[in-house]
């Protein structure tokens, strides 16, 4: 179903994928590849950035020099329960999430 909207040429590819996941395994890229092989119509957007192993790191990928698309990617950190427990605000977890 969601290959027959994405194969519009006039269609933009959300193509989400969590970092604690590998991105050679993500059906999102694997299926936005297949349709837009030059990432001319895909956004990429890379969630979970805080739940990465130790010792890894998104920044090749946010770069655009592991998975090259068009548009830049985007980075997403949510508050976690923790966050939401201890009363962090949203402009703290903003300050976070920029960092």
């Amino acid at each position: 179903m969601v290959r027959s909207y994405i194969e519009k040429p006039n269609c933009i590819i959300l193509a989400i994928s969590p970092a604690n996941q590998d991105l050679a395994t993500s059906d999102a890229i694997k299926i936005s590849r297949e349709v837009d092989p030059a990432g001319e119509r895909t956004i990429g957007v890379l969630t979970k950035i805080d739940l990465m192993d130790k010792g890894t790191d998104a920044v090749d990928i946010l770069e655009g020099k592991s998975y090259r698309l068009k548009f830049p990617w985007i980075g997403v950190v949510n508050r976690s329960q923790a966050d939401i427990n201890k009363n962090v605000d949203m402009i703290a977890a903003r300050r976070r999430e920029r960092e």
